[in-house]
């Protein structure tokens, strides 16, 4: 390696580290890696480790880009460090579980000192050494405390910084700005394809990373576009910050693929082995982007994206993914710290203000942000509407029972996943072809979800469940999961049943009685008489007719249940919507919105709404637990596969 290329490449940056640039390049280059692949590689792993960037070039054998030359986008963040970063870490959680997320949940907490631009691989040595340079000029100017003030809109909750230090920050940022401005680059020719009219052996090229300051009042953003009705439940969250946790600030580059920054990102919950040439391979935990604009001649189910971890692209299943933040995908760079702070938080309330100093003992931190207390602290009165587990039709299809029954009509097991057996009830076993149990597997998927619950320590004082078998089993067997059987019983309210017209027989399903239900050791509560009875259901109602009763049953329960605690709905899939959006004012969904809804809803898939007693209203937020999500696995037969010829 040239002697000018070492220097390059040698520079100390700003976070102590034990080996030089040349010596993270060096073992790379013997290898045979062109120079500048290995110097992505390097910089795609944030210059940590000759392992890290080895690990990255296996892992992008086959990317189709590896050989391009696109710079990464790279942005400066004063970022909180310490106790004070969990607290803040902890708002984001649990804003996230009672309000649902927004945009600031994409990104970690920080302050923007500088905004996103772009800085070729070459020069991010140089730009390191900038920041160190810029930081050391600095230390002795940085506030000894940075005081913030909580400002709050309809539409944003953030700390901001007051204008005193925030001056001396903007000056900082402006100082780095200029001299990242203005990097010029050396490159060694032989070591970099040039073109060929450029014959000195060492040039000098004046590659401009086009740097801007945050021209923006300096903030730290809590919440970011989310719904007015939560500000509310945002602030309060957010006055429980300890106002005298101890924070050491540093100022961070981060770098993006700039070539995805308005891609959604999905995070891989299981590994994926490709059936076909067009599919990708992903591992759990790996990143996806995905493009929204080129989704739309995608089969449902399928997403197309590019993998953060391979750079290869191809078709995934949508149900193995879960949406990931912005920031996932982002690598963190050298940082340089700029001081130990104490953050202050003006209030112009002085019963806000005593509120934070209560909040200075840490002891009272705990039960607003422990999800294991949350429900009995923070909310007064819950809603958690359900759908039953898996139906054996949904497995078995609807001539499940002729496979099930024997000559002499007796019912048997036909596969592992047919109930062991099936209630007793006075009429013909072929009533239940209009009202099928659930299979094994929603029997399990049901008593999981209980368990979950239970982990979660939510308090229901409540069960109401539809008349339909399914739902009567699932309220069961959640609440054995829960611990609560024989300690809650199950309302059975006819008016919870799904919208007639969906019916497959287009007839009432001839329903368990209270008595053959009890008889065979469900927890029914016998007093309890319903807000509809049987008689009012009526075949194929209309869409209005269906809108009207789930409405008016949902308040009739609410009004029935003032107590403190959860009211846990059994239902259908239509029942997530068609009782959860009239009880927080949302309007109606179209008959054909409602239908593709339903589609999308798993067994076992809820909606949880809490009441805001002071404002007389109610507000969906996140589920206490998420759903099981499992494959399907097919019918097996020996004799058929093993020993065919």
């Amino acid at each position: 390696m040239a002697v000018a290329e070492a220097q390059l490449y040698a520079k100390v940056t700003s976070k102590p580290r034990s080996r030089s640039i040349s010596a993270l390049l060096e073992p790379l280059l013997a290898k045979g890696f062109p120079a500048h692949i290995a110097q992505k590689a390097l910089v795609a792993t944030g210059q940590k480790t000759i392992e890290d960037a080895a690990k990255w070039l296996h892992s992008h054998c086959n990317d189709p880009s590896l050989d391009d030359p696109i710079p990464q986008e790279y942005a400066l963040y004063l970022c909180p460090t310490g106790r004070l970063h969990s607290r803040l870490q902890d708002f984001w959680r649990e804003s996230k579980r009672q309000c649902g997320k927004n945009r600031a949940h994409e990104v970690f907490p920080h302050v923007t000192l500088c905004d996103f631009f772009t800085c070729e691989d070459q020069k991010v040595e140089l730009l390191y050494d900038v920041l160190k340079r810029v930081g050391d000029s600095f230390s002795q100017r940085f506030p000894p405390s940075i005081s913030l003030t909580l400002h709050a809109s309809p539409s944003y909750l953030g700390f901001f910084i007051d204008d005193s230090h925030a001056n001396i920050l903007k000056e900082f940022a402006v100082a780095f700005s200029s001299e990242a401005s203005a990097l010029p680059v050396r490159w060694n020719k032989k070591s970099f394809k040039l073109p060929l009219f450029l014959c000195c052996d060492m040039i000098v090229l004046s590659l401009d990373c086009h740097v801007k300051p945050s021209l923006k009042q300096f903030h730290l953003t809590l919440a970011h576009k989310f719904y007015p009705h939560h500000q509310k439940t945002l602030e309060q969250l957010a006055k429980c910050i300890n106002p005298g946790e101890p924070c050491q600030w540093v100022a961070a580059l981060y770098s993006r693929d700039m070539r995805f920054v308005h891609y959604q990102r999905l995070r891989a919950l299981f590994q994926y082995k490709p059936q076909n040439i067009d599919e990708l391979m992903i591992n759990a935990g790996d990143l996806i982007y995905v493009d929204p604009t080129q989704q739309s001649d995608v089969g449902e189910g399928w997403v197309i994206g590019t993998s953060h971890r391979t750079g290869c692209r191809g078709f995934l299943p949508e149900n193995y993914t879960e949406k990931a933040h912005e920031s996932d995908t982002w690598v963190k760079h050298r940082y340089v710290g700029v001081s130990r702070v104490w953050l202050s938080i003006k209030q112009s309330d002085e019963a806000d203000c005593k509120l934070f100093l209560l909040l200075r003992d840490n002891t009272l931190m705990k039960p607003l942000f422990s999800p294991q207390l949350s429900q009995n602290t923070v909310l007064r009165r819950g809603v958690l509407v359900m759908r039953h587990g898996e139906r054996v039709d949904q497995v078995f299809g609807k001539s499940w029972l002729q496979q099930c029954l024997t000559a002499d009509g007796k019912y048997y097991r036909a596969d592992l996943n047919f109930p062991s057996s099936l209630p007793k009830r006075k009429d013909s076993l072929k009533q239940f072809e209009c009202d099928p149990p659930l299979s094994c597997c929603g029997i399990f998927q049901a008593r999981l979800t209980g368990e979950a619950l239970l982990d979660q320590q939510l308090t229901v004082s409540h069960v109401y469940s539809s008349p339909a078998l399914r739902c009567v089993q699932t309220a069961q067997h959640l609440l054995q999961g829960l611990r609560l059987n024989q300690k809650v019983k199950i309302r059975v309210e006819p008016g919870l049943f799904e919208w007639t017209k969906w019916e497959a027989s287009k007839v009432i399903p001839n329903f368990m009685t209270v008595a053959e239900l009890v008889e065979a050791s469900y927890d029914i509560e016998t007093s309890y008489r319903g807000n509809f009875p049987l008689s009012s259901l009526v075949q194929s109602e209309s869409y209005e007719d269906y809108v009207s009763r789930s409405s008016e049953v949902i308040k009739q329960i609410i009004t029935a249940c003032p107590s403190k605690g959860v009211i846990l709905i059994v239902g259908h899939g239509s029942s997530l919507a068609s009782l959860t959006r009239p009880l927080t004012g949302l309007p109606n969904r179209d008959s054909n919105d409602l239908a593709q809804m339903v589609r999308k809803i798993p067994s076992l898939g809820m909606c949880f709404c809490e009441e805001l007693k002071e404002e007389n209203k109610w507000q969906m937020v996140n589920p206490p637990v998420k759903t099981l999500t499992h494959g399907a696995n097919a019918a097996f037969n020996w004799r058929n596969v093993i020993m065919e010829d």
